[in-house]
């Protein structure tokens, strides 16, 4: 992929997928301006990792599920590099458990981050992109969001929604050279997936028709290539990266 002169916005930016995404996209030449919600060490990583690749990098803390900080991170970096070109919405939170016993903060907690947050960063980005005419909107999804999980039922709402906000923007701006896209990952190996009971694990691996969990890179190519050139005449689409848990 060749990005070249151009520049992506990455929330959740400084581990993890995150992570995988920011350095294909400065692998490619991108610009990366990514956020991070309070691991400052972690974000310093990633940017000095994109460095080591050629890439321009910034860091900015920022809860992306408050407006005021979710524009200050968007001037950011139109001040820094000039222009918004890619918006990965990468940032989420989970915070299971089964209905009867979920706390009403925990599901609105993974509502605001997962799917307000999306949809502000959207918002901010898709003003600049507009002005522009130009634009790669990829949202985070998840294998949850469609085909539902016992004990994530604020999580597979939140990325059910981010599916549902997808299409609907897509529709909206795809008149403005803006596409807009999902990626849902399945059981993707991160240090989320690492802490999981080894009893856990097998049980998900066993749904994995593929018989592997996927690495973050898997992803993060999945992404690169809905931002990139190549996918110009694609929009409103989710892509599964799952080994095939969607089927």
């Amino acid at each position: 992929m060749n990005f070249a002169g151009k520049t992506a916005v990455v929330t959740g930016g400084s581990r993890g997928l995150g992570r995988a995404v920011c350095l294909e996209l400065a692998a490619g030449g991108a610009n990366v301006a990514l956020c991070y919600a309070g691991n400052e060490a972690a974000a310093r990583e990633t940017v000095a990792a994109c460095e080591a690749l050629g890439a321009k990098a910034l860091a900015v803390r920022c809860n992306v599920a408050e407006a005021g900080e979710v524009k200050a991170l968007m001037d950011a970096a139109v001040k820094t590099f000039g222009r918004i070109d890619i918006l990965v919405n990468n940032a989420g939170i989970t915070r299971d458990g089964l209905l009867m016993m979920m706390k009403e903060d925990d599901f609105d907690a993974v509502i605001d981050a997962n799917l307000k947050g999306t949809f502000l960063c959207m918002k901010a980005a898709a003003r600049q992109m507009v002005k522009q005419r130009y634009g790669r909107i990829v949202n985070l999804s998840s294998v949850v969001g469609l085909r539902g999980n016992a004990g994530q039922v604020n999580y597979a709402a939140s990325k059910a929604g981010v599916i549902g906000m997808t299409k609907s923007l897509a529709k909206e701006l795809a008149g403005r050279n803006i596409t807009v896209n999902a990626v849902a990952p399945g059981f993707i190996g991160t240090d989320m997936t690492a802490a999981m009971p080894e009893a856990a694990k097998t049980a998900v691996l066993a749904a994995i028709p593929m018989g592997r969990m996927g690495a973050p890179e898997d992803v993060a190519k999945a992404v690169a290539f809905l931002a990139g050139d190549g996918a110009a005449y694609i929009t409103g689409q989710v892509l599964a990266v799952d080994g095939g848990m969607a089927m």
